[in-house]
């Protein structure tokens, strides 16, 4: 037996919706707090199943881990463990970002190659060559990343690409180090400078953040702190996609809106009409949408994760989109089952070209990752008749109360527990 969702077409989507704190940051802000001896508490937690898998890597690690609703309390020992559990590294990607904080602190680490969703290769080979250049001996091997250091020492370090995880894990070990560390061409996401905003209130001392050049002063020690976690503009999006795509009118609270300029630049190229206050964004569609052309880039472009529900938009548009992925290979997996549902859809390589139809069609469909779930609930919303979405445990792992919240918008979805059928 195994849960999906069971989704009715035809609803309007309508009403607000309050946006909690960022997946994409959270689990980063949780490894963060071993830079400390002491208790680090997060507030504004999203409630999805990756923060307690985060908590049972930090607790392989010896650190105390309390989860109560939105606020996650984190104690991390004088001297935390330097080898990560398997079981609980392998369940998400988001654990190898123990790996910095643990060469700064323990000077040796050992994190076995992370899980995580099936978007594509991920290598981690920036991770392990700025901690190099920090003065690191880093090896992978027999599944497993090892590094160990005498001392750090700063350094300046180029990212070939403006990679997240690596801009993290070697910020995390460059502020302990001793010395200036430059990191050129680092990772400008929100999520970056939240990262950065909770470093600097433990003692850090960080200078560039939200810039391409972070430029880091080491310091001996740091200390616990307490970390409201940025919005999620990842969710609020998808709301907004949801919005254009059922021409409803959708709220969204607890997301600042410069964030998603792009994407709501691309909504109303669209036809939606969009405004903003300080921390909300009202998205609204009367008509059905005009294709758009996407192309994901690291931000400030169009964020990767939001390329499912950008081909979900293009599928019931009028006229042809081109989507453009420049991230990740594999996450045009989503497509075929894109198809299933009625879109007209191709892929090659790189591209995707989607002609859009009037309405889809209901059909059982499989989520391969967190965002390709969502997306498929969103297409689901545009069929006619009833769809299955399975494998539902992704959408678990980024979208808190996502059933409750759709359904609170007028959407007629709900959560059943069956025999899958493939």
């Amino acid at each position: 037996m195994a849960e999906h969702f069971r989704v009715n077409g035809g609803a309007r989507l309508t009403g607000e919706i309050q946006v909690v704190g960022a997946k994409n940051s959270v689990l980063k802000l949780m490894a963060a707090a071993l830079l400390a001896e002491g208790t680090t508490t997060l507030t504004n937690c999203p409630e999805i199943l990756d923060v307690p898998l985060m908590a049972d890597v930090l607790r392989s690690l010896g650190c105390e881990v309390r989860i109560d609703g939105a606020t996650v309390e984190i104690t991390a020992p004088a001297q935390p463990n330097e080898a990560a559990d398997y079981r609980s590294v392998s369940k998400l990607r988001a654990s190898v970002c123990v790996l910095g904080p643990l060469v700064a602190r323990c000077r040796r680490a050992v994190v076995p190659l992370p899980g995580g969703d099936a978007i594509g290769s991920r290598p981690l080979d920036m991770h392990a060559n700025g901690l190099r250049k920090l003065g690191a001996h880093t090896e992978i091997s027999h599944g497993k990343v090892v590094a160990h250091a005498e001392d750090l020492k700063g350094a300046q370090i180029w990212l070939d690409f403006p990679s997240m995880g690596a801009t993290e894990n070697i910020l995390m070990a460059a502020v302990l180090a001793e010395g200036t560390t430059v990191i050129d061409n680092a990772a400008r996401e929100p999520e970056i400078v939240d990262l950065c905003r909770m470093l600097q209130q433990m003692g850090a001392k960080i200078e560039g953040s939200g810039s391409s050049t972070l430029t880091v002063h080491g310091v001996t020690s740091l200390q616990p702190t307490q970390h409201r976690v940025i919005g999620d503009r990842i969710v609020g999006a998808t709301w907004a996609f949801a919005a254009a795509m059922t021409r409803g009118e959708v709220t969204v609270h607890g997301v600042d809106p410069h964030h998603l300029e792009l994407v709501l630049d691309k909504l109303r190229t669209a036809g939606a009409d969009t405004s903003t206050t300080d921390d909300s964004f009202t998205v609204a569609m009367a008509e059905r949408p005009r294709a758009v052309d996407f192309v994901t880039l690291p931000y400030p472009g169009f964020a990767t994760d939001l390329q499912p529900m950008a081909i979900a938009l293009s599928a019931v548009a009028e006229g042809t989109s081109m989507i453009t992925e420049n991230v990740f290979e594999a996450r045009f997996r989503f497509v075929d089952e894109m198809i299933r549902l009625g879109a007209d859809a191709r892929t090659d390589g790189h591209h995707a070209v989607v002609r859009g139809v009037e309405r889809l069609s209901s059909a059982p469909v499989w989520a391969s990752d967190i965002r390709a779930g969502a997306g498929l609930v969103l297409a689901g919303l545009c069929a006619d008749g009833s769809s299955e979405v399975w494998d539902v445990e992704h959408i678990d792992r980024g979208y808190p109360r996502f059933v409750e919240n759709l359904r609170e918008l007028g959407a007629d979805v709900s959560r059943v527990t069956s025999e899958p059928d493939r």
